[in-house]
């Protein structure tokens, strides 16, 4: 099986002492992924705009969102293996092209065919999805292990910016230009995100005239992967916690928020303040996590993924709207101090030549059974009423997390630290 050698450090510098936001090959993988991050946000608002503006339906809009989702689950798997398989910066540009090529698609299927917008939305899910391990795992190859936590914080304080500013940026564009131009600016988007990155480091194996190793098949390879997940139970345990925040928090949260924020307190702005105080939450995790080095990483973010809990918990009883806020900024803080500690431990701990594949997993299995939470809550909450299932939402945020940590390894992400001498 071909597989990505592991990549050599640095020899210009030990790692840690320098700044990552003062490496340039880091800077431009930063924003190439931050143009990817910008891009996947993009689409479901300028195509909620189109909904406005009646170039696109209600049911369209569903549909072309669902075939975005299918594409990304189609090919993040895909997306994994090939990024083990070859060159992760390949990876990177033929599928952010892929999903590049997919917005001119939107914008002149726009209006005219919701057949040809739904097959450009799930070229463009599919683009998205093979690129996401492909990012994660080439993070491993541009930065050295001392600074790739402060590199994953640094990417996701780009990102959680963009999804503040950019509603009103957007909003702002679209006064001055129609909708198909805002989907070719998520072109140019995907296209920086192909073109921007640079190549990894130099391998330390693969040399000319070495024996090429025999390739399996992508199921044998893909299986091969979810062995090396296995080998680590601090990941599969947070995997699973990570799994049911998402679709049971989340999707609990996304579904009651905009009808508790309509009935209960009768406007929409505390479903605006309760979305900008997670964000910019999240944005105070992110700057946390650049520094902070708790010597029981795993078990503190463990307990940041639980926080989530208060998010729906505040739903649940007619309390002021300043406690609701306040609960979700709480929660985008825990998101982000859960976050930031496992991107960098699976790039720590996980083979180097599997990196990607075990990455492809986590997108798969989370992001895989949000749709699934988001379906049945609305139903859940129609039978059963709002408080109970939102109670029981939130007790599996607080409580899964919390048995999660208990698994082995998972106080440190991994075998503890050898004391230093």
């Amino acid at each position: 099986m071909a597989t990505t050698p592991a990549p050599t450090e640095s020899k210009s510098r030990p790692p840690g002492t320098r700044s990552v936001l003062l490496d340039i090959a880091f800077l431009r993988l930063w924003a190439g992924t931050t143009a990817s991050g910008l891009a996947t946000w993009a689409l479901p608002f300028v195509l909620g705009l189109a909904v406005l503006q009646r170039e696109l339906g209600a049911a369209g809009l569903g549909l072309v969102l669902a075939a975005r989702t299918a594409g990304f689950l189609a090919a993040v798997a895909v997306g994994g293996v090939l990024a083990d398989r070859h060159s992760r910066r390949a990876v990177v540009l033929w599928s952010a092209l892929a999903a590049a090529a997919a917005a001119p698609l939107l914008a002149l299927g726009l209006g005219r065919s919701l057949l040809l917008m739904t097959a450009a939305a799930a070229l463009a899910g599919a683009g998205q999805g093979a690129c996401r391990p492909a990012f994660q795992a080439l993070t491993a190859e541009v930065v050295d292990p001392g600074r790739r936590q402060q590199a994953n914080a640094a990417t996701t304080l780009a990102v959680r910016s963009s999804t503040l500013a950019g509603p009103a940026l957007t909003a702002l564009l679209a006064a001055f230009v129609d909708v198909a131009t805002l989907l070719l600016g998520i072109g140019l988007l995907w296209l920086v995100a192909a073109l921007l990155p640079g190549r990894g480091a130099p391998a330390a194996a693969g040399t000319a005239g070495s024996p090429r190793p025999q390739r399996t098949s992508f199921r044998a390879e893909f299986t091969d992967g979810i062995r090396e997940a296995r080998r680590h139970p601090w990941f599969l345990a947070g995997l699973g916690a990570l799994t049911a925040v998402i679709a049971l928090g989340y999707s609990a949260t996304s579904v009651a928020l905009p009808l508790i924020s309509r009935d209960r307190y009768a406007t929409e702005w505390v479903l605006a303040a309760a979305m900008t105080a997670y964000t910019v939450g999240a944005l105070g995790g992110a700057l946390v996590t650049a520094r902070f080095r708790p010597r029981s990483q795993g078990w503190a973010a463990f307990a940041g993924l639980a926080a989530y809990g208060f998010a729906p918990l505040s739903l649940m009883l007619p309390v002021p709207p300043a406690v609701v806020i306040g609960a979700y900024a709480v929660a985008g803080i825990g998101i982000e101090l859960f976050n930031v500690p496992w991107f960098t431990a699976t790039q720590r701990e996980v083979a180097p030549d599997k990196l990607a594949r075990v990455s492809s997993l986590d997108f798969l299995v989370s992001y895989g059974l949000a749709p699934v939470g988001l379906a049945l809550i609305a139903p859940a909450i129609h039978t059963f009423g709002a408080t109970p299932v939102l109670g029981a939402c939130a007790a599996a945020c607080f409580l899964v997390p919390a048995a999660a940590a208990l698994a082995p390894t998972a106080r440190h992400f991994g075998p503890p630290p050898k004391p230093t001498p």
